[in-house]
């Protein structure tokens, strides 16, 4: 029997590991997988932004028709939300093609730029409704059209939940933290459509200043979804994920017979798309052939049990050694 150690040693000069990486059948399913996602997530902004931009579009002129400050701050902040589909829309696209000499890990990335853009909207569309609604305090005017106001602000309010049921969902399906961030944006839309509702029956009352205020309290509602996206964003951009993930994938691979335990692994998203390497340590005694099998089976069953996962590189090395391979 040929250990595993001295057989990277006569190959190498020093007691090594290999690397392996998950290929052939699997990763042809990967590629699938990913463009299926891709295009899932395609399919739903297309959708999501047709019916957010005919919202949009109605609601601007019941602002012409009623001068409303609490609908035009929902008005701008819902052509703002459907406009953000058009940045991730162009990410999905980039993100399927396949790696270049430059890009050696292709366009992926793309996906969370798009996440910025989002996170960028969402501060102007707060800052524009907050300055708009500031002003109609300061210089303010008759309401017109109260009840066109209020049945507005119930059909905005349907269009912007539908979107961000759909969105989030796909977005957590698929992986994607910039469209579950877009979802998120639109249902802060549809509370603010709410509000404009809650505006429309006030000033029926008789309560006149209760359109700018409300127009206020939306810019504010805007900037309380500001801090959840951009942390989301921001975590997906330095290679963050979450700990139970981790967790999940040295359970899996040292469940694999064989291993007798995990000494290094690191999680990353690309896009929507996961990367794992995973550093497992086996018996000195098998040859290197069988070390290798081992090493394939691992990352064989981290594709298949663990969601959104398509490239995995494992390296093995003596159950001596206590440390994952430079």
């Amino acid at each position: 029997m040929v250990d595993v150690a001295a057989a990277a040693a006569a190959i190498a000069g020093t007691a090594s590991s290999s690397v392996l990486r998950v290929h052939g059948h699997d990763h042809g399913n990967s590629i699938d997988d990913a463009l299926e996602s891709s295009k899932e997530g395609i399919r739903t902004l297309v959708i999501s932004f047709s019916v957010l931009m005919a919202v949009a579009v109605a609601q601007a002129f019941v602002v012409y028709i009623t001068g409303s400050i609490a609908l035009l701050a929902d008005t701008i902040h819902n052509f703002a939300d459907a406009s953000t589909a058009i940045p991730l829309f162009i990410a999905f696209r980039l993100g399927r093609r396949p790696p270049t000499r430059r890009y050696t890990y292709g366009y992926n990335r793309a996906e969370d730029l798009a996440g910025l853009f989002v996170v960028l909207v969402i501060t102007v569309s707060a800052v524009v409704a907050g300055y708009q609604a500031i002003d109609r305090l300061t210089n303010p005017r008759p309401l017109e059209a109260v009840g066109v106001l209020f049945a507005t602000g119930i059909i905005g309010f349907i269009g912007n939940e539908w979107a961000a049921v759909y969105r989030v969902r796909t977005g957590r399906r698929i992986g994607s933290a910039a469209l579950v961030a877009d979802g998120l944006h639109a249902r802060v839309d549809g509370f603010t459509s709410l509000a404009v509702t809650l505006a429309a029956v006030l000033v029926w009352l008789g309560w006149e200043r209760a359109d700018p205020i409300i127009g206020l309290m939306v810019s504010i509602a805007i900037f309380s979804i500001l801090w959840t996206a951009a942390r989301d964003i921001y975590r997906r951009i330095m290679d963050a994920v979450d700990p139970e993930l981790v967790q999940q994938v040295e359970d899996i691979a040292g469940s694999v017979p064989g291993v007798v335990r995990v000494t290094g692994c690191q999680v990353r998203w690309t896009g929507h798309r996961l990367r794992a390497d995973i550093a497992i340590a086996v018996n000195g005694q098998l040859t290197l052939t069988e070390g290798h099998a081992i090493g394939h089976e691992v990352g064989h069953t981290l594709r298949h049990e663990v969601r959104h996962l398509d490239t995995v590189f494992v390296h093995t090395g003596d159950e001596s050694d206590h440390h994952p391979p430079a």
